[in-house]
């Protein structure tokens, strides 16, 4: 829902522009339910750097997927957006001192052949929403880790309200950077509250899957996300479904188990 609401809103509203509107909407819903709920009290200024270091590697990541949806069909984005699991195994070691396996390595080389497959370059023309998509699945990756860290001491609620508010900061100052904010215009507003919506209950519902089953039931069912968009993608935008997408998403998805089998082993 969120990938078409944002190929909707592309032809009015830049990718800042989305960016911010999505945060202002998620934001008026974390405060309303949290003031409801009472749990307003559980946010805390202790960790503000980290905070702000997973909220500027998701808001750049978002703003490139936004971009990426815009510009190539939507299977190719998914299946290059679910090589992030590949980018947390790289980068794990690195900043949180995890180990690096054999059976890593084996993961990350199968799935960097799966992207090769679903881009195919010298075959098909690359296009910037490529480098974009695939630049999107690093940044959602330092979020994931920077969400790993915060997640020892801070609570769901807390995390999705500095994300929220930071994020429609950062939304309003670089669509503003041309001082010439577009305004959604009244037919958009439902795709506005779509993204706003489906942006945050994304969030909230992936938490609580991992709270009530293991990594790896949940991180597979993720990836019913690709044929439910490819179809999409056919349907409302007269994509083809490519074979050659399935095929690399299928080695991408390989890679993505085969890393999580390693790990929980």
């Amino acid at each position: 829902l969120m990938a078409v609401a944002g190929r909707e809103l592309s032809d009015t509203l830049d990718t800042f522009e989305i960016m911010a509107f999505r945060s202002i909407v998620g934001l008026a819903c974390v405060l309303s339910v949290g003031i409801a709920l009472g749990r307003l009290s559980e946010v805390r200024t202790s960790h503000l750097g980290l905070h702000a270091l997973r909220n500027v590697a998701h808001f750049t990541g978002q703003n490139l997927w936004f971009y990426a949806i815009a510009t190539i069909p939507l299977a190719q984005v998914f299946a290059l957006e679910f090589t992030s699991p590949l980018w947390v195994a790289v980068l794990a070691p690195l900043l949180l001192g995890e180990t690096m396996t054999r059976a890593r390595l084996a993961a990350i080389a199968l799935g960097f052949i799966g992207i090769l497959i679903v881009v195919r370059p010298g075959v098909v023309p690359l296009e910037m929403g490529h480098l974009t998509a695939a630049l999107s699945a690093l940044g959602f990756a330092g979020s994931v880790l920077a969400t790993k860290a915060l997640a020892r001491t801070e609570t769901v609620w807390a995390i999705l309200f500095w994300m929220t508010l930071s994020q429609s900061v950062f939304g309003l100052i670089f669509a503003g950077f041309d001082a010439d904010i577009a305004l959604p215009a009244v037919a958009d507003l439902p795709w506005v509250v779509v993204v706003g919506l489906c942006g945050l209950s994304a969030h909230l519902c992936i938490t609580s899957a991992l709270t009530l089953a293991p990594a790896t039931i949940v991180a597979p069912m993720d990836f019913l996300r690709l044929p439910l968009i490819a179809i999409i993608g056919m349907l409302a935008y007269g994509e083809a479904l490519e074979v050659a997408v399935f095929g690399g998403a299928a080695l991408i998805l390989a890679a993505n188990l085969l890393n999580i089998r390693a790990s929980t082993r």
